[in-house]
């Protein structure tokens, strides 16, 4: 006659290790915290999962959520409304200590961090083999646990978190493993498990471009790898302020290795802070290659299209900008037009962003809309959209604005011409308006500094703003005559606005490596919505350096700029202000790029990808192996390459001789010249000692093409030089 009350926990999680446990001031979520071995059966990894209250009937499986931290962070709980929220609404939410961080083998994780267990447990920089790995694996633990449904799985998280979930997103149904090959995703039990949908929040999709920017970067183009669509573009500007602050919470809190050369933080923070010359450098074309090929979401094999994405950015924000979104935006829309992938800009972030409450409110609700529908089949499908409120100081924020592509977002623009040649010259600048604009200095996107024109500097300005104002929406654009004589100088660009009172607030900011110039050099400051007032003045400078927020070059010389304009794209239609507002031009395409989609017009075609194979033999030097490739079909080719090669007959694997990334356009050849890994350069050493005969190493051949379904094995000879080549 008695009827039993179900019990209020749920069973432990992974296999027994970590219990579950009701709280009655949280609504009777069920909180589940604790220490999981994640796929290597080795290292510890902090978690924590919580449930929905104890249901009548069946406890779970439920659609997931996985919500990551933040740098310097650890897993989220109850604490953060947005856990609680989720649970409450009948998600299971996952979060975790990342490798390196919180009870996850940080410096403060005593004394764990010196046993076994955390022999692996160190700081990776949120790379796929091993950060985001631990998370897949640890979701799909819960999936054979019937705790998440396997193909219902979301993911999120701010800043390192956006890194993360991106990542996820991108990957969607495959893992990577520590060799960089992809495999399917699958549970231990041998579920099929997947990402539904992701919404990143102020994440990077390329974190060289993020940290070291060289400009290469625009946000018209189908495809904007670091180095350029022909691969030769050149390594960026240090974000010194955020760089270097970044890098002392990472040292004081987390956990570095100083001996595995694929996570050596402390090394790669060394040599980046030493300066130019970068191009070149083999340790520093090295760390490009690492970075691109395993620690960004851009660069993960994009043959399948990645999870539906809302990727939220802020407008203020000078680490992960604007651009790290439209990057990811624009392939995926080029690549898949179907794919559903959505953008919310406004002012929030990383310094200089304010955060607002209510703005971020408006982009909850989307936030949930999303995961609403793609994990759990409720509401309306969110097709692919843009939307974004403005940057203001003292007023609500303006908006939101709406389009369903970031081309239409802005419908009119603002030109100024300028044929007159202005020299830049090195050292120039205001030191206090550099302060004042830094991320870390100044705080907030309403600080003003001087308007004042800087000598040494050029400055361009627009006439003073008519009635009505007008609101800048997108990247502010320069088309420009650059004359370079130093390869490693810099030019640093501001976008202010003067007011009538004689000051002016920074309201656009981008760094460019010109190299050697050209008759026409084209770049883009970040995007920003900002509305400009009446009788306010848009003014651009153009700086030898952005210090203290960006390096000063080590080669800096005269940059001498003519012919020059500026494009502002704005909310208003052509016509209006007089005429002030005007039609768009069309967009200048450097060599090598392509438009994306949204700009072709009319019912555009798939920007189709092609697939790269070999265009000839492999050759070696003493210092670079040289490997030609051709890019076959009709899309550009994109992906990373790896050699390997045993030294000795009997050698018990073969050891990693160089590695890098390519991009080309479609037919093109190039010969790859990639760096000899210490291994490498030891092979080729060991074997022209033993003679000229020895001219050759067997090894093997990786090419993990974005055109090909898995990566293509092939087995090679490489073709050392004459025992006395020193080259």
């Amino acid at each position: 006659m008695l009827v039993a009350a179900p019990s209020a926990e749920a069973a432990p999680l992974f296999g027994g290790s970590v219990g579950c446990v009701a709280q009655p001031a949280n609504g009777n979520v069920r909180l589940c915290s604790g220490i999981a071995k994640t796929w290597d059966g080795q290292t510890k990894i902090d978690v924590n999962v919580v449930l929905p209250p104890q249901p009548a009937g069946a406890d779970g499986p439920y659609p997931l959520i996985g919500d990551f931290h933040g740098w310097g962070g650890e897993k989220l709980g109850l604490a953060d409304p947005g856990v609680q929220g989720w649970a409450e609404r009948g998600y299971a939410v996952f979060s975790m200590s990342d490798r390196g961080w919180g009870n996850s083998c940080s410096a403060s994780d005593l004394p764990d961090r010196l046993l076994p267990t955390c022999e692996h447990g160190y700081n990776h920089l949120m790379d796929d083999r091993y950060e985001v790995r631990d998370a897949q694996y640890l979701i799909s633990v819960l999936a054979d646990e019937g705790v998440a449904q396997p193909q219902r799985i979301g993911a999120t998280g701010m800043s390192y978190g956006g890194g993360i979930s991106m990542a996820l997103a991108a990957l969607r149904n495959r893992t990577m493993l520590p060799d960089g090959s992809l495999v399917p995703w699958t549970s231990p039990g041998g579920k099929a498990m997947a990402v539904a949908a992701a919404v990143p929040q102020w994440p990077w999709s390329d974190l060289a471009y993020s940290l070291m920017p060289n400009g290469r970067t625009l946000d018209y183009v189908a495809d904007a790898p670091y180095k350029g669509p022909n691969g030769d573009a050149p390594v960026g500007i240090e974000k010194t302020s955020f760089v270097s602050g970044l890098f002392s919470v990472g040292a004081t809190t987390s956990n570095f290795s100083t001996t595995d050369s694929e996570a050596d933080v402390p090394a790669w923070y060394a040599r980046i802070n030493v300066g130019e010359p970068y191009d070149g450098d083999p340790t520093a074309e090295s760390i490009v290659e690492q970075i691109t090929t395993f620690h960004s979401s851009y660069y993960i094999n994009h043959a399948e299209p990645p999870a539906p994405l809302l990727i939220q950015s802020g407008w203020n924000d000078d680490l992960f900008p604007a651009d790290e979104a439209l990057r990811f935006y624009n392939r995926t829309r080029s690549q898949y037009p179907g794919d559903p992938i959505s953008l919310f800009f406004m002012d929030d972030g990383h310094a200089r962003s304010q955060n607002k409450p209510a703005d971020i409110a408006v982009f909850e609700a989307r936030l949930n809309a999303w995961f609403d529908h793609y994990l759990k089949g409720e509401g309306a499908a969110p097709g692919s959209s843009v939307e974004t409120l403005t940057t203001t100081c003292s007023a609500p924020s303006g908006g939101p604005y709406t389009a369903s592509g970031w081309k239409d977002i802005a419908p009119g623009e603002i030109r100024l011409d300028s044929a007159a040649a202005q020299t830049i010259v090195p050292g120039a600048g205001d030191p206090t308006a550099g302060t004042a604009f830094d991320p870390i200095a100044g705080k907030t996107p309403c600080t003003t500094a001087s308007a004042t024109d800087q000598t040494g500097v050029a400055n361009y300005r627009l006439a003073p703003t008519p009635a009505g104002g007008f609101t800048l929406m997108g990247s502010p654009t320069i088309v420009a005559n650059v004359e370079s004589t130093g390869p490693e100088s810099e030019l640093a660009a501001r976008l202010v606005d003067v007011a009538p009172g004689g000051t002016e607030t920074l309201v656009a900011r981008g760094l460019y490596r010109p190299g050697a110039g050209g008759p026409i050099t084209v770049f883009q400051l970040h995007p920003q919505g900002y509305h400009f007032a009446a009788g306010d003045i848009a003014k651009l400078e153009l700086l030898p350096s952005d210090a203290p927020y960006a390096r000063a070059s080590n080669a800096q010389t005269p940059i001498v700029v003519s012919n020059l304009e500026l494009r502002l794209p704005v909310v208003e239609q052509p016509g209006s202000l007089g005429g002030l507002i005007q039609t768009p031009v069309p967009k200048v395409l450097p060599p090598g790029y392509q438009l994306a989609t949204e700009y072709l017009g009319g019912a555009a075609p798939v920007v189709k990808v092609g697939t790269a194979g070999l265009a000839g033999p492999i050759r070696a030097t003493r210092k670079k192996l040289i490997v030609p490739l051709r890019c076959h079909g009709e899309g550009s080719c994109s992906g990373t390459i790896a050699m390997r090669a045993k030294g000795r007959p009997k050698a018990k694997r073969p050891r990693l001789v160089a590695r890098g990334s390519y991009a080309m356009a479609a037919g093109q050849v190039v010969r790859l010249r990639l760096p000899l890994t210490k291994a490498g350069r030891k092979l080729v050493a060991a074997r022209l000692a033993k003679g000229a005969r020895r001219t050759k190493l067997r090894g093997r051949l990786e090419l993990n093409d974005a055109g090909l379904p898995t990566r293509l094995d092939l087995a090679r000879t490489i073709k050392l030089p004459r025992k006395h080549a020193h080259r």
